[in-house]
This record gives C-alpha cells, sequence and structure tokens, in this order.
C-alpha cells in the first residue's frame, strides 16, 4: 500500500484550514437562498476550523464517534440557529465560537481519547454557539429554509474532510500530520480570542 505524499497531504490541510481569511460572522452576503447557506460556512476560518476538528476528532475516537460527532453537531447547531433566530440572548457568542477551535484542537493533539459522551456533549456546546451566531445574523430577505439547508450541507462536507484527514492516521506519518491539523486549529482558536485572526 503506497502512503500519501506529506506534501499533498499537507496542501490538503492548509488549502482547508488556512485559505479562508474572512471571519464568518460579519453578517455579509447572507441574503439569498441555498447558494448563500452554502457557501457561507467556508467563508470563515472560525467555522472552517470547527468543523473540520470535529471530522478529525471523530476519525482519532474511531467508531461510532466518527460518525456520531458529525451527526450531533448539526443537529444541535440547528437549534442554536433556531435560539438566534429568536433572538433569545446568550452571551459570550463569539467567544464560544473561538474556544471550540481551541478546544476541539487540543483534544485532537491529546493522545488521550474522551468518552463518547463526553466529546458529544462538548461538540453539541459548541454547536449551540456557532448555529446561534448564524441563526442570528439570518437576513429577512433569505429564505430560511433553503439557506439552512445549503448551511448544514456545506457543514457536513467540511465534517468530511477532517474525517479524511483524520483517517490519516493509518499511516504513522499521517497520525502526526491529523494532530499537527489539531494544534493548527488550537492556535487558529488562540487567534480568534485575541483578535488576530
Amino acid at each position: 500500500m503506497r502512503y500519501p505524499s506529506s506534501k499533498i497531504v499537507l496542501s490538503i490541510i492548509f488549502t482547508f484550514l488556512l485559505s479562508p481569511a474572512a471571519f464568518a460572522h460579519t453578517g455579509v452576503g447572507l441574503a439569498g437562498g441555498f447558494a448563500s447557506g452554502f457557501m457561507h460556512p467556508l467563508m470563515g476560518l472560525d467555522h472552517v476550523s470547527a468543523m473540520v476538528a470535529v471530522g478529525i476528532l471523530g476519525a482519532f475516537m474511531g467508531r461510532p464517534a466518527i460518525w456520531v460527532l458529525p451527526i450531533v453537531f448539526p443537529l444541535v447547531m440547528a437549534f442554536g440557529g433556531v435560539l438566534g433566530l429568536a433572538g433569545l440572548p446568550i452571551p459570550g457568542i463569539e467567544i464560544g465560537i473561538a474556544l471550540s477551535s481551541v478546544v476541539l484542537g487540543i483534544m485532537i493533539v491529546l493522545p488521550t481519547k474522551p468518552s463518547l459522551w463526553i466529546a458529544s456533549i462538548v461538540v453539541a456546546i459548541f454547536a449551540i454557539f456557532h448555529g446561534y451566531a448564524h441563526g442570528a445574523e439570518l437576513p429577512s430577505a433569505a429564505n430560511p429554509l433553503a439557506y439552512s439547508l445549503g448551511f448544514v450541507v456545506s457543514t457536513g462536507l467540511l465534517h468530511l474532510t477532517g474525517i479524511a484527514i483524520g483517517e490519516l492516521i493509518r499511516w504513522p506519518v499521517g497520525k502526526m500530520v491529523a494532530r499537527a491539523a489539531g494544534g493548527v486549529i488550537a492556535l487558529a482558536g488562540v487567534g480568534f480570542l485575541t483578535g488576530i485572526l
């Protein structure tokens, strides 16, 4: 069996983790339907890093976490979106979003595996913050159902990207690359917290 080229693996990781430079929660350019919803998660490093982290973490934990965590996140994120649409006050949304990258990244870097229940609860808490932010900024001009469907599909694809990166653990160099991706995600979260990113 051929091992993946480290240059290819690193290119994939940097493409997905570092290319979107805009912060996801600016509220700019959201009006529209499915296409707007689909593109929105891809336009912010904070959202991309957390979604990819969920997939990597699930892959590291193995079955059934590899599928449970990427299902828990969008389901609970939808609930958070409803809270945001309703305008219910939840303090510290941006801090919670930034902490999602820090905590999930650290969980990937550490060699210990949390229980499925603990990982699911952590993922669910952060999903509420991500969902709330996007629900609160959904403009009245948008088609909420089409926008939400696009958003969920895009989020699912980001989870699958994380799972693909996490699946590299089958090879020794792949495990190092996946853990390094967790470190980059955690550092990105620190950048969000400090305002550097």
